[in-house]
Order: C-alpha cells, then structure tokens, then sequence
C-alpha cells in the first residue's frame, strides 16, 4: 500500500495521513498445539479435559491430600487468571492508528518467538540425546539399585523430565508474551481517558501472565511428583523410598533453565539492540523523541520489550520456582531420611504447599489496585510506584500469615513438636530479605531518591562523568544486598539447625532446610512480584503507541510516568531475582555435594580451596561469570552497529522520511535483529553449557593419572562456588546501574536539568545506552546462568567422579 502510494506521488503530510505499519509476518501465527487443540470439537474437547482433570486428580489422590490441594488451588489460579484475560481483552483498543502500531509489534513478537523457540527446541533435543547416553553408561545408586530403578530407567525419566521441563518453560514464556502484545494498545487507549484506569490494565494483564507461570511451575512439578510416585510404587515393599523420590525431578528444572538461558539471551540481545541503535540515530543524531514514528528502528524497539522483558521473564521466573522447588524437596526428603521422621511427605511438599498460598495472595495483590480514581498519578497517594507497593504490602502480610499456617500444617513433627516454629521464623527472614531487597534495588533505580538524582547531576558535566558516576553507584549497590543475603543464610541456617531435628547420632541435621524454607519465604509473593515486572514492558510499549499515534501530550505524560515506574519494577524483579538465585543455587549446591557422596559411596562435606586444581576450579567460575557477561554486551554492540547501519542508510536514501513525506522500513530493522540476535546467543549459551562438563570431564580424568578419585567432582564444586559468588555480584552491578543509567535519562526528561534536547540530556543518553545491555541481557542472563550451572552439576554429578560410568 505505502509503496503504490509512493508511486502514484500523492503522499500529502504523513502526520495528515492515515498511519499505516506492514505485518512483520507473510501468515498469522497460531503455536502448533493451540492449532491442534482448535481443529478439535467443543464437546469433544471438553471431555477431553473433563478426562485429563480426572486422571490428574486420581493420581493426585493416590499420592498425598497434599496434591488434591495443590491441583485444587493451581486449578482455581488458572481460571482467574483466563478472568483477568478476558477483562483485560474486553477494553478498547483505541483509534486505527493505536491498533495498526499494535498488530505490527504484536506480528514481529510472535514471528521472532517462533523463530527463537524453534531454534532452542532443536538444541534441547540434541541436548536430551546427550543426557539419555550418559544416564545409560553412568553407574547406579545402592539407593536406586535397591529400589529396582534400573539404568535405564533413570536415563528415560530424566530425559522425559528434561523435555517437560523445557516445553513448560517455553509456554511460560509464550504466555507472558501473548498477553503483553495485546495489552499494551489497551492500556494506550485507558491512558486517554484515565491514569488509574491505564495501571490498572497494565497490572491486571501482567497478574494474568503471572498466575499462569506460576501455577504451572507448581502445577508441572505436583504432576511429575505424583505420577513417578503412582507409577514406580513409591513407599511400598522393595521399592523406591519416598525420601530418594524429588532428585528424579531433577532434570525438570534441568530443562527449565536451559530454555530460560537462552530465551533470555535471545531475547536480551534483540530488544537492547534495536533500543541501542534506535537511540543512537534517532535521539542522538538527529534529535527526535524516543518512539518516535519517523526512526525505522522503533517497532523493533517495542517488539524487543515483549520478547526480552516479557517472554524471557516468564521462562526466567518459571525456571527460578521450579529449581527452588526441587532443591527445596530434595534436601527436605534428605533431612527427613536422616532423622528417620515417620511420614516424611511434609517436608518433601512443602514447598508445593508455599506457592499455592503464592498463587492466592497474589491474587490478592493483583485485585486490591483498582482503577476507580481520577486520572492524576503524579500527586501523593496517586503515585503509581505507591499503588503498586500498597498492593506488595497486602501480599507480604497475607504471605506471613499463609506460611505460618503451611509449617504448622507440613512440618510440625512429634520428634520436635517447636521444630514448625523455627521453621516459621527462616520463612520469615526470607520474607523480609525479599522486602529488603525490593527497598534497596527501589532506592538505587528510582528517582525519586537521592541516587539516580545524583547521575542525572553528573550528567550536566558531560557523557563522561555520567558513565564514571552511573558505574560507580552500581558498584556500590552490591554492599547492601550482599549483607541482607548474608544475613540471611547465617541466619535460617541457625534457625533451622536449633529446631531440634537431630539425626541417629544426635547432630543437628535441619540447617540446609532451614535455608531452604528461607528461599522459600522470598518467593513465597513470587506471583505479584513477577506482575509487577510484567506492568513494566507493557507500560513501555503503551508509551511507544501513543508517540508513534501522536496523542495529545497529556496522553503521553502519563505513560512517561507509568513508563518510569516499570523501569523501577523491572529493576527490583531483578533484584529479587537474584537474591533468590544466590538461595536457591547455595541449595542446590547442597543436593549436589549429597548427590556425588551417594555415588562415590564415602562422605562428601567439603571443599578444600587450598588444594591446587580445586582453586584453579574456582578462578575458571569466576571467569565464567566475566567472559559470558563480555560476550553477552559483546552481541548487543555488534547488533547494534547494524541497526545504526541500517537507520542511517534509511535517513539517507529516504530524506522524506525527517519531515514525514516517506515511510520507514521497520520490517528490514526487525528482520535484522531478530537474525543478528538468535546467531549471537548461541555462543555465550555453549559456553555456560560446556564449561562445567569439560572442566569435570578433565580434572576427572587428571584425577585418575594422580589418584585423587574425587578430583573432578571438587574442582566443579569450587568452579560452582564461585562462579554464584561472582555472578551474584556482577548482577547486582549491572542491573542496578543499567537500571539507574536508565530513570537518570527519564528524570531529566521530565523537565529536570534542562530536559529533553539538552547537552545533559544527549549525555544521560549515552549512559542509558550503555547500561541498556547491563540491566536487560548480561545481568538477567547472569542470575539464570548460575543456577543452570548448579542444576547441570546435579544432573552430571556421576560424570565427574571416577568410576562413574562402567568403563571406569
């Protein structure tokens, strides 16, 4: 249309036209199963479901009570949050000009994901076959040999696992994209009429991503759990024990973070590069707003908020449940074996139990911001950033008063009837830690706090001064969280090893549970947490919509403010992210050292840094963590510098397109980086993949030459240690200071220092871009990175140790 327009020379003002954006895709695009799922008839399909929801609570019913209740409350979730989409899909979507900038962003996201996920599928595949090969040639537990679980058997249920645990991940990640293309126009439209009315969608429409993720962490593993339970016998004569039954679910978490690693690089990559490169040429060079229509790179731009922010962080938080889950089972199962506790199934579910409640409370949360108020958001209690905290602080205190009930319902146990309550108490430090941690990352992003107010004064001196500013509170933002998470190991490992759960010898055996509840009370509002990341991308988006539709400026004020906000949430998800992280990788970290003494048949309790090839282990973990975050900015600058290309060729070639007399080609921009992003995110991805396997393969392998059998086995653990030492650090770094490089720029824009168009503007810009693959690739990647290293130590734990596989 544009191009017989052109053609026929009557192209008038473009700003007087009808504005008109091509569809990034030659078909629409259904996923194959929804395409499968629609050729069905209604009827059929509703016994279809009828019958799958009884199977499910058969199985569930043959478990454990425990699992109805878990299957009852993910069940409920999963309808309100099909609610809040049908709500949320019922508001209007504006004039044409908001629905055509829509539907093309909403074709570019889906044309790239489908690209993406099929991409990771075929790696996943390869990867399961390289799972199934060395499940076959490893060697056996007593445990798993005594209980009849075969080599085989294991090699199948682990890869079955795998695959499962991908799949989940990927429909996480779908699903959080699906709704953040459609919302966004919407929440454009409420802003024309009210400020309330437009955070009020943002929210709904992130909380219905949110449950959906969540539930079907929770969901995936209940199933799984139940299933290998019913099938294998568990708990009857001569079969597996209960206790030994969560490190089968391994290989789901396995599964989770591989897709989670890579949707977040892939898609890291694609939205930092086309904001790098739309801002470089645009803002900088030629002096127009951001999202403004006339640069070609910014449907990409807002493409890269759904399949970075939104699909990357669903994969991403659904990956963090699920490991913690798991780590959390297996080393309650351990603790409950080892103090020879009758019914230990109150310490294995546990944590299903936690986020159920998760899924209610923040249901909570999510209802309790409401749009029935004015349109001003910038006056007191109207603050949006206060909205949401209000709605957070709901959700804490229902998650106090929910866990207590869970540890007085799951693990309260006549060996130590005061056990449930030292229990209670690590919930709450993790609680606490995860408020904390809001708080700081919140002081450090926001700016409306002396920081960010801070490097947006920097600014005013030059490009310079604000990079050495913006780098240096980012280093500084590391001491806080690191006490807080410090705090809070010593803390509810003290707790738990005082609760009076003593093994055969009399040793306190409940510490490592203990941190693990602790994880547990930081994720226990995982739910509203990840709602409020979601209210981020989609705010962003709606602010691009209403540029590029030209709005009236009272329009675009308040998507600028709900935009600021969502950079904040963003920045404390992260935030909270990692924290979890840094829990949930010293658990697994835990189940890894109980997983090679199992094999190794003789105690495995330390690492000794002094030896050698063990610190050697260690160093190659810290330069893990800086070769990685190196070559993640790395793709971001060479994507980058394609995009600046291809703006600039386009300023160019096409005058017309600076006073609206030509039209732009987005597509080229968006097929540039959605090609660009998915070749770069294969080599960091290998690299976190590899590293572990060939440093254990090789130090095994010099540990059979010098008769240090458990050799490699140590040297990955101390690799392990501190590359989450490292990793944890450099994350906190980078997003906090990408973060804060970011809402310094939206300060100024306000009005502040000059504001839009000035020398300390052009200077935050620079800062802001050079932070862009700081806070939404290296730093989200880095968090993911390494508890997909402690999940695949667990996995390969038999593969490091000598004698591990019969050719030994």
């Amino acid at each position: 249309m544009m191009d017989d327009v052109m053609e026929s020379g009557n192209m008038g003002h473009y700003q007087d036209r009808l504005r008109t954006f091509p569809n990034m895709r030659t078909k629409p695009y259904t996923p194959l199963i929804f395409r499968i799922i629609m050729r069905f008839n209604v009827r059929v399909l509703f016994l279809f479901l009828l019958f799958g929801f009884g199977a499910i609570f058969y199985v569930g019913a043959s478990t454990s009570p425990t699992i109805i209740f878990v299957f009852a409350v993910c069940i409920t979730s999963f309808l309100l949050s099909l609610y809040l989409a049908k709500w949320v899909l019922a508001k209007d979507e504006g004039p044409p000009e908001m629905t055509q900038i829509s539907d093309a962003i909403r074709d570019g996201a889906e044309g790239f994901f489908r690209t993406q996920y099929g991409t990771i599928s075929k790696m996943a595949l390869l990867l399961a076959v390289v799972i199934l090969c060395i499940y076959l040639l490893r060697s056996t537990t007593p445990q798993q040999e005594s209980s009849g679980l075969g080599r085989s058997a294991s090699a199948y249920i682990t890869v079955a696992a795998f695959l499962l645990g991908a799949m989940c991940s990927g429909v996480a990640g779908y699903v959080g994209m699906w709704v953040s293309v459609r919302a966004n126009v919407r929440v454009s439209s409420a802003a024309r009429r009210s400020a309330r009315e437009a955070l009020q969608i943002a929210v709904r429409a992130g909380g219905f991503s949110a449950l959906m993720v969540v539930g079907m962490a929770v969901v995936g593993v209940a199933i799984l759990y139940s299933t290998f339970y019913v099938w294998l016998g568990v708990g009857s004569p001569g079969s597996m024990k209960v206790t030994e039954l969560p490190l089968l679910l391994v290989g789901y978490g396995f599964g989770a973070s591989f897709v989670a690693l890579f949707a977040q690089l892939g898609g890291g990559i694609y939205t930092k590069a086309a904001d790098v490169g739309a801002d470089l040429v645009g803002k900088i060079e030629h002096g127009i707003p951001e999202d403004d229509a006339r640069n070609p790179a910014v449907i990409a731009d807002l493409v890269g908020d759904n399949v970075g922010d939104c699909a990357a962080r669903g994969a991403d938080l659904f990956e963090s449940i699920a490991a913690e889950i798991i780590s959390a089972m297996i080393l309650g199962g351990t603790m409950a074996e080892r103090c020879k506790i009758e019914d230990p199934s109150g310490f294995i579910l546990f944590p299903l139990v936690v986020h159920s409640f998760d899924l209610v409370i923040s249901s909570v949360g999510i209802f309790s911001i409401r749009g029935t108020r004015g349109s001003n958001l910038t006056a007191g209690a109207e603050d949006p950033m206060t909205i949401l905290q209000k709605g957070y602080s709901v959700t804490i205190l229902l998650a106090v008063l929910t866990f207590g009930v869970s540890t007085r319902w799951m693990l309260y146990t006549e060996q130590a009837p005061s056990a449930w309550l030292n229990f209670f108490l690590c919930g709450l430090v993790g609680i606490t830690t995860a408020y904390a941690f809001v708080w700081i990352t919140k002081y450090y992003t926001d700016y409306k706090h002396e920081p960010v107010r801070t490097l947006a004064l920097s600014s005013s001196t030059g490009h310079g001064t604000n990079i050495i500013a913006g780098i240096s509170l980012g280093l500084e933002s590391t001491a806080l969280p690191v006490l807080v998470i410090s705090v809070a190991i010593v803390s509810a490992f003290w707790l738990g090893r005082t609760s009076g759960l003593v093994d055969e010898a009399g040793n306190p055996t409940g510490g490592l549970f203990g941190t693990a509840v602790a994880t547990m009370g930081m994720l226990s509002t995982a739910a509203y947490v990840l709602t409020m990341d979601m209210f981020g991308p989609i705010a962003d988006n709606a602010g691009g919509i209403v540029e590029m539709s030209q709005q009236p400026e009272s329009v675009r004020e308040i998507t600028d403010i709900l935009d600021a906000v969502g950079n904040t949430t963003k920045a404390t998800t992260k935030g909270f992210a990692i924290g979890s992280a840094a829990l949930a990788s010293f658990l697994l970290f835990s189940a890894y050292m109980d997983e090679v003494a199992a094999f190794a048949h003789e105690p495995f309790k330390q690492v000794d840094i002094a030896i050698p090839e063990v610190f050697v282990g260690g160093l190659l973990g810290s330069m893990l963590i800086f070769l990685f975050s190196a070559w993640a900015c790395a793709a971001v600058g060479r994507t980058a510098q394609e995009v600046v290309n291809e703006v600039r060729r386009q300023f160019t070639e096409r005058p017309g397109i600076m006073d609206y007399r030509e039209k732009p080609d987005y597509a080229r921009c968006v097929a540039i980086v959605a090609s660009a992003s998915l070749r770069e995110m294969i080599k960091p991805g290998a690299l976190a993949i590899a590293s572990p396997i060939v440093v254990g393969l090789v130090f095994r392998l010099l540990g059979y030459y010098t008769g240090q059998t458990l050799l490699g086995a140590k040297v990955v653990a101390s690799m392990l240690m501190f590359a989450t030492v490292s990793g944890i650090l450099m994350a906190l770094f980078l997003n906090t200071a990408g973060g804060a490089w970011d809402n310094a720029k939206k300060y100024i824009e306000t009005g502040a220092l000059g504001g839009k168009g000035s020398d300390c503007h052009k200077a935050a810009i620079t800062g802001d871009t050079v932070g862009d693959p700081f806070k939404d690739t290296a730093g989200p990647s880095i968090h993911v990175l390494i508890k997909m290293l402690a999940t695949i130590t667990l996995v390969m734990a038999p593969v490091f140790l000598e004698g591990g596989t019969p050719e030994a």
